[in-house]
Order: C-alpha cells, then structure tokens, then sequence
C-alpha cells in the first residue's frame, strides 16, 4: 500500500475524458483504507459532452452511484446526470421536511441509459460550483468531526483552508449548505462536515485529489502529534489497561474464539441467519483491554457509513478474559436478552408512524475482551466489512480522544438515518437471497470427484464452504475457484484423526462463525475378494467412512447445539450399502456402517433441529477420484469390461440407462437441505439412475 504521498502518482497514462479522470482518481483514493473506507464516500467530475438527440454540447455530472466502492469504481458504477437540470431542482426543493423527495427527482435529470443509481450525495457534487468533488471519510478526518470541539480545532489545524459545517444528515440541504461555504469562502479547499467526515474539491482531477489528501494527511499529523503527547505523559487515549482483559497468547484466543462463535453467532441470529466474522487484530484487542470500552462503545459509532453497518452501537461482554468459558457464555445470554429489549427500546423512542418496521434486535458487532471482535452480516462480506467498518470507528474514537473527547452524532439522529425511507428502499432493491444464504456448510473430501462437486453447487446456492481435504493442494484449488475467503476457505484435514477433526470444526468457526450443513464424503475404496482383503485393508476403509464419518459429525454436532440454530448432516453412502456386490467386503461393509449412521444420528439429533439423512449413489465414474486412483480399475477388472468404458457398463444395468455424474449427487445434497425438504430426516435418496437390487422397499 502507497503513502498518501505516493497516491497521487496514476500508474497509467493520464485518462483523457471527465470520466475516465474520476475513475482513476477514485480508484486511487478508494485503495487505501485511510483515506475512505469500503464502498464509503463519493467523487464526481463535470464536463460537456455531446448531446445524440441535439448534437450540441451540454454539461453533465459524473458522480459514484448508490452502493458502489470507490477502490473498485469502474464506469456502469457512475450516475450520470445533466447539470443544467440538476441545478434547476434548486427552484423546487420543498425544504428539509421534504428533501427525501428529491432523491427521486433526481431521476428525472438522468442523461442517457444504464448507469447506477444517483445517491443522497448527488446534491453535493451537483451544487458546489467546482469541476471536481471529494466526499471521503477517512478516520482522522472524522475523528476531527466528532470531536466535541471539532469546529475549534478544525479552525486549529486549517486556518481558512478547510471550513467546518455542522452536522446535517446527508442530502439536498447539506449540499445547499456546501455549496454555499464554497461560494462564501473561495480561499478553501474543502470541509469537515461535523460526524460525518469530510470534503474537498478543485478545478482539476489532480487538484480535488491533492486538496483530499491535503486535508488527510494534516488530520493524520495533528492526531499523531497529540496522541504522541499523550505517550509522553504516559497516557492513553483509550485509558489505562484492566488488568486481566488483555489479549490472550494466540493459540489460547483462537481455541476460545472458536469455542465461543457457534454461541455468539446463534445469539446474533435470534431474528435472522448470520454469517460471522471474527477479527482479533490488534487495534481491537487493545480497546477491548482499555478501562473507556463500556463508555466508548455505548456512545456507539457517527459516521452514517459505520452505523448503518455496525448497529448503534456493539454487544461488550463484561468479564476478564480468562473468565472460564461457562461464565462467559451464560453472561452472553444475559447481556443479548438486555441487548434486545434496548434496542426495542431504542426505536420506541424514535420511531414515528410512518417508519419502517423495526428489522431485527440482534447485534451486528460483538465485543469479548482478550478475544476479539465478532461482526455479523447476511453473507461473509457483509460481515467482514462491518468488522472493518468497527474498526475504522475504533481508529475514529481514539484520535477523537486523542485530541478532544469523543462526541458522535445523537441517538435521535442515528435512528433517522438507521430508519430512513431511502434506506429502507435501498434494502427492497436487494436481490433476493439465494437458497442456502448464511448457511455454513463443510464438506470432507471436497478437493476432488463429487466433494468438489458437491462443494460448487452448494456456493452457487448461496452458501459459505470449507473445503477439507487430505491433499491441501486440491483443496486450496477448489476454494479458490468458488471465489476465495468471502465464499470459501480450504483446510487440510484427514478425519481418521480425532484431534484434526476437532481443529477442522474449530476453523469452520473461526473462518465464518459456526457451521450448518456437513457432508460427509470423504472416503476411499479397495476391491479385493474375500480371501485377498487384508486387516489393513478392513482398517483403512473403515478408518476414512465409519469412523471419519463419527468424528466429523460428532465434532459437527457439538458446535450446532451450541448455535441452537438446528443443522444438517449428510452422508454420502453408496448403493453398496444395501447391495451385495462381488469382490467388495470392506468398502460396502463400511458403506453399510454410514447408512446405519444416518438412522441412528437423526433419531438421537431431532431434538435439536438437526436433520440427517443420506445419498446413495452409484457408478460416479467420471470426475471421481476414488475411480481415478485404482478403483474403477478394480471394478472393471472384477466386470470384465475396459476401464474407459465402466461408466457406460454401470448405466446399461441401471432402469434409466444414465450414467451418474458429480453434479448429479450434489444435487441431491442440496435437495436435502434447501428449503424444500425441512422436514425430512432419517431418509437415504438413491442416486443410482434405478438399480433395483438397491431400492430401500
């Protein structure tokens, strides 16, 4: 990552059109988290074009659309919009009371097709009489504009260069109100706009963004100079350290994290599924060990951006962090139960008829000293992000105290904005979730055959994977495939070992906070007569299925019932099971084990909503990597037919004449656990194109 120094350099050919200048420009001020944080902030450019209808040339706005990231703007990310209409909304704005009105006018000054959807911010950059506006929030800048003193010290460390504004939720007022601190005072260069962050502009591209990091990095100097001071005095912004709440040595806070994630997690899901994240960096840790936590984080976060994401304010657990684990989990459910009725309360107190429902009471950031930060979202980005969000609010608190005392934007006003009809709309617009959304699914022997199948169909369907494999390599190639970190992560794991399938679980619980769906899948197969078989033969077969198949659901189960959110367990068994093959005792005998499984862990598991059931399929030929290491040999030597043409033998002796794929097992598996089967347990689906030999009945 560049210097704010260094980011003004492009490193491409200098971009020609309005358009192609504010893209690289974005680009370059999105890719450092100091500056702005992700998908927060908007810049726009101005320029002519021509006119296809007229042929003549007219003034347009390029600005980012509603929902998009600077870091990563491209140009379908940009609303584009006449200026000579934009402007004209002046004469018919109906004032504050009424302002949210103008959102949808603004559709009306659009220029041409396609494009994203003009934000609340438009007004901004429409308004300000510059051909090129920054709107940021970078922490330091907004840790000047929740400074109790924020007006007074922004006078300190920018003269008349950079003139403060008071808070104003964002829309056409406030860009009335920038517009006019511009016209007022033409030696500025931009402004802090009071909780929020703030803005900049120029005549230029590369001046508007020289004026930005101007005013970011004069932020930055003046906090580390102040918090500097405070070193020196042997202070803290954050306070003194507890004794007993720092951080944990790593291993001892991963192993309880891990423990603790299922719990938070099914906390935090009370309303609605969540994925978790956990983030235990250092800059968390710290506050979490620091005597201002309680009172910082009920102040809650002001940045519009971070609460939006955050909540108004984080779940804090109030015990030391070798507080023994039972302590820690019944406190959990005490302060969620109080958590819940505050925020109830909260928006008791704010709401007005006409606000939307109340969405949920659950929180979207958790806070366990000694351990780490918990964030929670309807997929693994949201709660990543949300993370990163906290802790850009983190940073945001520390030089606020730093400088001055921290003072965020009131209650009522997060709540006007936490509840806004243009919110709320921006919600409806939301595609629909797919059908396995916030579902975390595991799956052994996934870095191959049908487990790589079966891992694929599951992210398409929306849920989050681990990838487990004995060969790492495999496995790390399929992860990425499915879109890497946000989607899926690979972990090495042979589940012959009681100790590996513990870790296994435990990294399913880090990685996106608890787990719901595991296939059992992994396994192995030798063909030999009876008289051939050796102990280690029987050993090994049974080694991989039946007793991998134990630990892993066992070790599975244990963090389900602790989410209290029900679950799924799927074993991949075989048509063996039930069919008397030649030539193939221990590899069916331990198929018959699986199956046996699958009765008897859905009879134990109903009462906690866990349901397990079963596939069996058959002649998976193609794309197998049991075939492919020796097996399909076996079997076609023991059918007296060429390897290549085993899968066409295994669909001729079938009632359908089909041959079995992958793609067709994972499919079961989603089938299974979609939502259309909820509630089926106990049940063992052939995937076998029809032998009858192994019909169930």
């Amino acid at each position: 990552m560049g210097s704010l120094e260094t980011m003004t350099t492009p490193t491409n050919s200098s971009p020609s059109t309005p358009a192609e200048q504010l893209i690289a420009r974005s680009n370059r001020l999105g890719s450092d988290p100091r500056v702005t944080n992700y998908a927060g902030g908007n810049t726009s450019a101005k320029g002519t074009a021509t006119d296809p209808v007229t042929g003549r040339d007219v003034e347009l706005l390029w600005v980012k659309g509603s929902g998009g990231d600077l870091g990563t703007l491209t140009e379908k990310n940009l609303a584009v919009l006449r200026l000579d209409r934009l402007r004209s909304l002046v004469d018919v704005y109906p004032g504050v009371d009424r302002e949210d009105e103008m959102v949808a006018a603004f559709d009306y000054c659009l220029h041409g097709r396609g494009g994203a959807a003009p934000s609340i911010d438009t007004a901004m950059h429409g308004l300000v009489d510059a051909a090129h506006v920054d709107h940021l929030h970078p922490d330091a800048g907004i840790a000047l504009a929740t400074a109790a003193d924020g007006e007074s010290l922004t006078a300190e460390v920018f003269g008349d260069r950079v003139v403060w504004v008071p808070w104003r939720r964002p829309g056409f007022q406030l860009g009335l109100d920038i517009a006019q601190v511009k016209e007022k005072n033409p030696q500025a260069i931009g402004c802090v706009l009071g909780g929020h962050g703030i803005t900049a502009w120029g005549d230029t591209s590369e001046e508007a963004e020289a004026r930005s990091l101007e005013i970011v990095r004069t932020a930055e100097a003046f906090v580390g100079e102040r918090t500097a001071a405070l070193a020196a005095q042997g202070r803290h912004p954050f306070g003194a350290v507890r004794p007993g709440y720092e951080a944990l040595p790593e291993a001892e806070r991963r192993a309880r994290a891990a423990a603790l994630a299922p719990v938070v997690r099914g906390l935090a899901s009370t309303d609605r599924p969540q994925v978790g994240h956990l983030t235990d960096s250092d800059v968390v840790l710290d506050l979490l060990a620091r005597e201002k936590l309680a009172h910082l984080a009920a102040l809650g976060t002001s940045c519009p951006d971070h609460f939006l994401r955050t909540k108004v304010k984080p779940l804090v657990v109030d015990l030391p962090a070798d507080a023994p684990l039972d302590d820690v989990v019944a406190r959990l459910r005490e302060l969620h139960a109080a958590y819940r009725e505050d925020y109830a309360a909260y928006y008791a107190r704010h709401a007005t008829p006409g606000s939307p429902a109340m969405r949920g009471a659950d929180p979207a950031v958790v806070l366990v000293p000694g351990v780490g930060m918990f964030s929670f979202g309807k997929d693994k980005q949201t709660a990543r992000v949300a993370g990163e969000f906290y802790v850009n609010a983190i940073n945001v608190m520390r030089g606020a105290e730093a400088i001055s005392t921290y003072a965020p934007i009131d209650e009522a006003e997060k709540f006007r904005i936490e509840y806004w009809a243009l919110e709320e709309a921006k919600l409806a617009r939301m595609p629909a979730p797919k059908p396995l959304a916030t579902r975390v699914a595991l799956v052994t022997g996934a870095g191959s055959g049908i487990g790589r199948a079966i891992a694929q169909r599951l992210a398409a369907e929306g849920a989050c994977v681990v990838v487990a494999d004995v060969n790492l390599e495999g496995a790390e190639q399929v992860a990425a495939e499915l879109g890497g970190p946000d989607v899926a992560v690979a972990v090495r794991a042979d589940v012959t070992d009681e100790d590996a399938v513990a870790d296994l679980v435990r990294a399913t619980c880090l990685a996106f906070g608890g787990v719901d769906l595991v296939v059992n899948n992994a396994g192995l197969s030798i063909s030999k007569p009876l008289l051939e078989t050796t102990a280690r033969d029987w050993d090994l077969q049974h080694d991989v299925m039946a007793r991998g198949s134990f630990l892993v659901a066992r070790e599975a189960a244990r963090a389900m019932i602790a989410q209290g959110m029900g679950g799924d367990v799927v074993y991949i068994a075989s048509k063996n099971s039930l069919f008397a093959g030649p030539n193939n005792i221990a590899y069916s005998a331990t198929k018959a084990d699986q199956a046996h499984q699958v009765r008897l862990l859905a009879a134990e598991l109903g009462e906690h909503g866990i349901r397990v059931n079963g596939v069996n399929p058959d002649g998976v030929v193609r794309g197998s990597g049991i075939f492919a290491a020796g097996w399909g040999a076996q079997r076609a030597a023991t059918y007296g037919v060429p390897e290549e043409k085993l899968g066409e033998y295994y669909a001729q002796r079938t009632l359908l004449k089909k041959e079995v794929l992958p793609e067709h097992v994972a499919a079961a598996v989603v089938a299974l656990t979609g939502p259309d089967l909820v509630q089926t347990t106990g049940l063992h689906v052939p995937v076998d194109s029809g032998v009858a030999a192994a019909f169930l009945r």
